[in-house]
């Protein structure tokens, strides 16, 4: 048998009740936190029943909303249904008219008359217009009610809108539409449009159009009941107001469960129309009993849980106090045994009474080996207990320094180490004087510390002593000087006359005199010590030395703004430097030298064509004179020909000796035809003596160029000369024995240029001749000058353009050889900046 107790016990823990669990909890919890949980259980029932009583009082609000918005819903589909019935009704006897009108030849007239019943008989029939298929109204009928911009006339036509759209809408369908009219600006509200297709012998033959008002239509159509209990609108599908007049949105209720008003919406679908049907309840005001009845059980429930809270903050003071008490001495339990200083008490006759564990960590003694003993103590040095018990003395009586005494202190395992003690008297809480109170602080590490920078200072100096700079430090507004290194003591002495003269010939900011206006003020330190003055070179006369000055602005060690001025002797680099100034000279001498030479090589090579063009229309004209075989305006031609080369000649000598000083062209608008005509000209002569045929070939229409007409001419005939004379020295055929000139518009990195292209059919160039074509004194001919080639990579590059040079090859046999330049053209946007960055 197993006894009830033991079974229960048995049980498993999930099975057990409930109650036993939550006293097993309450046992489990800390005092203070039963005392917390007991203080707010009564608070926490309160706020339960207030809860209540507010779920109470919503759920029946909500209950009465959705009555309410249930019967508001049968109420609209009844309206709606009222409104879809009448609408029908019209539909059917506008239908009815339409019908007669093509097929029982109806006129005007009897037409007028049927619509005038109708108009009479239904108030939301507005108007009836009869419009034949040109979209002309026949005949129309209107209310007196419509105003003049609303009625149509007879004979008028239909305007582009929502009516014109309508009209073609039911000529394409061939069935009845509904459409809203044209909204207006200002007047009625758009009529509501029924378009009815007419049909005579099986052809379109124009619309009837009813427009109803939809706001008698909303009046008659409503039942009064609906109308009495609901504010009723009828809107589009945009939601825009039709007719009826909506409830304004109410602001921000004063009670939680005020609400606005109930609202709903039923569409009407109509063919090509859908309209909206709105109702909306009227606002209906909480009765004053049941706002009364929440008011007072809510100031009820106020009352009662104001007075819990009272004694809920009695007990949570009185619980504050506790913890406080608790905390504070967990803290000072915690702060004495995390303190880094050691802390011992004394007793008025030398006895230990406390110890912390800082002490004890230092000394390696416990706190019970410790407490209790008299001098000598366990931690003094065998060595050093006289000067020990000195010291205790001085202490116990009242004559210890205010900075603390430094002693030597043994730690159990045998090491010392270096401390610094600060006594001070123990007073008790009644003021009474029983003992004295010692800190101790482990400062071998600071000695250490205190060493090294000695040390350190030490080798600084040394360091500054042995600069080859001067270095010294003034404080601003101040004569002292604050340091020198050596050279500076060796060069202007101990004073600071030596560093405010370099700080006012290197024209540095400097301290102010007495009377003199602050040259610093306003400007922050620390911009002040982050920037860097340049340096400056002067010459010191009283040492007969350059000196390079540099300053900058720091804080001193005591916080004043300082100022460092470093000196270096830079006399033998300015002795360096004339030597280098002197030598330059010589070489821009022998540069000028250098020019003049290759000035004289280029005239001598340029001035070659143009009096080689002379000496050609003189010997010609001399053998025709001679043979009787020449006019006097042939003569002429000759003459002007040979003047004309002549001023070539002349202008040639001009640009050559301005290109040599490196100056710009004389770039102007020039032809590029204009230019290949006269270069072509003037190459013909030598060509036709070398026995070699000159094609060429211009693009047309092409656009001018900045150039400078007599130095492209003159690129032009150096590269179509050179390609004969390469056809004649390698004594090609002479079916092979051309030079083909061809002049076409290109795109060079995105920027419009003309293209120049010479090409011959000699035997190319070997790859160590391509390699220093360009090169100034270098040439393959035996009587070559080495400067036609230089000249002419320098002029186009001087026009921004480039000149290349490639054999021409079919398979891997040389057939020729391919000379290119272009030009940029006149105006063209950012080809400055293109060229010099592709020619870079």
């Amino acid at each position: 048998m197993v006894s009830p107790g033991s079974r229960a016990s048995a049980l498993p823990l999930s099975v057990q009740s409930p109650s036993r669990h939550w006293r097993r909890w309450w046992r489990g919890l800390a005092p203070h936190r039963q005392d917390r949980f007991a203080a707010l259980a009564p608070l926490a029932a309160v706020l339960l029943f207030f809860l209540a009583i507010v779920a109470s009082f919503w759920y029946l609000h909500s209950e009465e909303i959705q009555r309410e918005r249930e019967a508001l819903q049968r109420d609209v589909e009844y309206a709606q249904q009222r409104l879809r019935l009448r609408l029908s009704e019209r539909q059917e006897q506008v239908m009815r008219i339409a019908r007669d009108l093509p097929g029982q030849g109806l006129n005007e007239t009897d037409f007028a008359t049927l619509a005038d019943l109708l108009i009479t008989q239904y108030p939301e029939v507005q108007a009836l217009s009869w419009i034949d298929e040109t979209g002309r109204v026949r005949a129309s009928q209107s209310a007196p009610t419509l105003t003049s911009s609303q009625i149509r006339l007879a004979g008028e036509i239909l305007r582009p809108g929502p009516t014109l759209e309508g009209f073609h809408q039911v000529q394409q369908l061939e069935q009845a539409s509904y459409q809203q009219g044209a909204p207006r600006a200002e007047g009625p509200a758009p009529l509501l449009q029924l378009l009815v297709p007419l049909s005579g012998d099986e052809r379109f033959a124009g619309v009837l159009l009813a427009e109803y008002s939809t706001d008698s239509l909303l009046r008659y159509g409503t039942p009064n009941e609906v109308l009495s209990r609901y504010a009723v609108t009828l809107l589009n599908v945009r939601h825009q107001l039709l007719a009826g007049s909506a409830l304004q949105p109410r602001a921000r209720p004063l009670l939680p469960w005020a609400r606005a008003s109930n609202a709903y919406d039923a569409p009407i679908v109509l063919p090509g129309l859908t309209l909206v049907l709105r109702a909306q309840a009227y606002r209906t005001s909480l009765g004053v009993i049941g706002s009364g009845l929440f008011w007072l059980v809510g100031a009820l429930s106020i009352m009662t849980a104001w007075l819990l809270l009272g004694t809920w903050r009695h007990t949570r003071k009185r619980m504050q106090a506790q913890e406080a008490l608790v905390a504070e001495t967990n803290f000072r339990r915690a702060m004495e045994n995390s303190i880094l200083t050691g802390m011992r008490a004394l007793d008025l006759e030398g006895r230990i009474t406390y110890v912390n564990a800082a002490f004890c960590q230092m000394t390696g003694w416990s706190a019970e080996e410790l407490v209790g003993q008299t001098p000598p103590y366990s931690y003094w040095p065998e060595a050093e207990r006289n000067s020990q018990q000195s010291k205790l003395h001085e202490e116990l009586s009242g004559r210890a320094l205010p900075g603390g005494l430094q002693v030597r202190v043994q730690r159990k395992s045998g090491t010392v180490f270096d401390a610094r003690l600060y006594v001070s008297p123990l007073i008790d809480g009644h003021g009474r004087h029983t003992g004295w109170m010692t800190s101790m602080t482990d400062i071998t590490e600071p000695n250490r510390v205190r060493e090294q920078l000695v040390a350190s200072h030490e080798r600084f100096t040394i360091v500054m002593e042995s600069l080859d700079a001067s270095v010294s430090v003034a404080p601003l507004g101040s004569k002292e000087l604050l340091f020198a290194n050596r050279l500076y003591r060796q060069w202007f002495g101990s004073q600071t006359d030596g560093h405010l003269q370099l700080v006012m010939q290197a024209g540095v900011v400097h301290a102010p005199e007495e009377d003199d206006e602050d040259g610093l003020m306003g400007l922050p330190s620390h911009a002040m010590t982050q920037a860097n003055s340049d340096n400056v070179e002067i010459y010191q006369s009283e040492l007969g030395r350059w000196l390079e000055v540099r300053s900058r602005y720091l804080h001193w060690v005591d916080g004043r703004l300082a100022q460092m001025v470093i000196a270096t002797d830079i006399t033998a680099r300015r002795n360096a430097q004339e030597l280098a100034a002197h030598q330059a000279e010589r070489t821009q001498s022998v540069s000028r030298l250098i020019t003049m030479g290759e000035m004289a090589s280029s005239v001598a090579h340029e001035l070659n064509q143009p009096l080689t063009a002379i000496s050609n229309y003189c010997s010609g004209m001399i053998s025709r004179v001679q043979s009787g075989q020449i006019s006097e305006d042939a003569l002429l031609g000759a003459l002007n020909k040979t003047a004309h080369q002549a001023q070539r000649a002349g202008q040639i000598i001009q640009r050559i000796r301005a290109f040599v000083k490196k100056s710009e062209p004389n770039r102007q608008l020039a032809k590029v035809t204009e230019m290949v005509a006269e270069a072509v000209e003037l190459a013909t002569i030598e060509l036709r003596r070398h026995n070699v045929r000159l094609t060429h070939y211009v693009a047309a229409r092409l656009p001018p160029v900045m150039a400078d007409r007599i130095l492209i001419e003159q690129v032009l005939i150096n590269l179509m000369k050179n390609g004969a004379e390469a056809i004649a020295h390698a004594g090609c055929a002479p079916a092979r024995r051309s030079v083909e000139l061809r002049v076409v518009p290109r795109q060079v990195d995105g920027v419009d240029v003309i293209q120049f292209s010479v090409e011959d059919s000699g035997p190319g160039l070997p790859q160590e001749v391509l390699d220093h074509l360009f090169e100034a004194f270098y040439s393959t001919k035996s009587e070559g000058m080495g400067m036609g080639l230089n000249l002419c990579r320098s002029i186009v590059e001087s026009h921004q353009g480039r000149l290349q040079a490639q054999n021409l090859y079919n398979g891997k046999e040389v057939t020729g050889c391919l000379f290119t330049f272009w030009l940029p053209l006149a105006g063209a946007e950012n080809a400055t900046s293109n060229f010099e960055a592709i020619t870079t």
